[in-house]
């Protein structure tokens, strides 16, 4: 799976989704400008030790993600979608794209992408969610649809033992 952020603006939530990126085996694309520095305490901090074990690829705009991400089935989130993300079949190898925090993705972008933008349904006064919790809540469904990969399906106990 991929993760895509475009023009992300507050660098907690990109530290948050590359950590969860790293739980799940998905590989994070930022599309600049970045409200941030990628070197700023704030993503080290969010992301803690995991940071490291990102795969991360940067473009400098849209245009250069299409570029190189030839054929890629892009799912777009968007408070203004039809549809709902729960009914999206996601492929194992599909991107799903995320707006920056203040404005979502440009409605220039959105157009050409009708049938693949998703929303999280919410009551209707409310803008829209943190972006790391709808990132994770999409990103997660996504797996489920596709058994979890090579995810790790149960936990061990740390001192004691599950009971038979």
């Amino acid at each position: 799976m991929h993760i895509v952020l475009y023009q992300p603006e507050i660098p907690a939530n990109t530290g948050n989704i590359g950590r969860t990126c790293v739980a799940a085996g998905a590989t994070l694309h930022l599309i600049e400008p970045l409200g941030f520095r990628l070197n700023e305490k704030e993503i080290r901090r969010a992301g803690m030790d995991y940071w490291e074990h990102l795969e991360v690829r940067r473009y400098v705009n849209f245009k250069e993600f299409l570029d190189k991400n030839q054929g890629a089935k892009i799912w777009m989130a968007t408070t203004k979608a039809k549809h709902v993300y729960s009914e999206a079949e996601f492929g194992k190898d599909d991107y799903i794209m995320f707006g920056k925090e203040s404005a979502g993705i440009p409605e220039e972008i959105l157009v050409e992408y009708e049938e693949t933008c998703i929303r999280i349904p919410m009551l209707e006064n409310i803008r829209s969610l943190n972006l790391s919790n709808s990132v994770a809540i999409v990103l997660y469904e996504a797996l489920r649809q596709n058994g979890f990969g090579m995810l790790q399906p149960e936990g061990n106990l740390h001192r004691l033992q599950w009971k038979r």
